[in-house]
C-alpha cells in the first residue's frame, strides 16, 4: 500500500502537482464537496424528530445555504445520510476523539522543520 503524501495524489490526478497538494493539507483545506447538511439544518432535523415529525415532512422546510442548489431542499438521502454520521459519532465518540488528537499530531509533526 503506498503512502499518501501529496506526490501519490498527483500522480492519481493529472494537472495537481504534489507541492500544490502539500501546501493545501498544511493550511488545513481539504478536498471534495461542502457538506449540504449544515450544522444549523442537522439540529433543526433532530429537533424536529425528537417532536414527532417525520423526515419527510421536515424536507420541504430545509433549504441549502449555499452551491449550485442554494434555495433548494436537500435529498432525503441526503438528510438520512446526515443522521446515521450524527448517530455514528454520538455512538463512538471516543473514536472521534481519538480520531481528532491522532490527526492535530499528524498537523503538528508536518508543520515541524524536519
Amino acid at each position: 500500500m503506498g503512502t499518501s503524501d501529496g506526490r501519490d495524489r498527483a500522480r492519481e490526478h493529472p494537472g495537481v502537482d504534489a507541492g500544490g497538494l502539500d501546501t493545501a493539507v498544511r493550511k488545513g483545506k481539504h478536498g471534495g464537496r461542502p457538506p449540504v447538511i449544515t450544522d444549523d439544518m442537522l439540529h433543526t432535523v433532530l429537533r424536529r424528530r425528537a417532536n414527532g415529525e417525520t423526515v419527510e415532512d421536515i424536507q420541504p422546510d430545509l433549504l441549502i445555504p449555499t452551491g449550485r442548489r442554494k434555495g433548494q431542499s436537500p435529498s432525503l438521502s441526503s438528510i438520512y445520510r446526515a443522521l446515521a454520521e450524527h448517530e455514528k459519532t454520538q455512538a463512538y465518540p471516543e473514536a472521534i476523539e481519538t480520531a481528532h488528537s491522532d490527526f492535530v499530531a499528524l498537523q503538528q509533526r508536518d508543520r515541524s522543520p524536519a
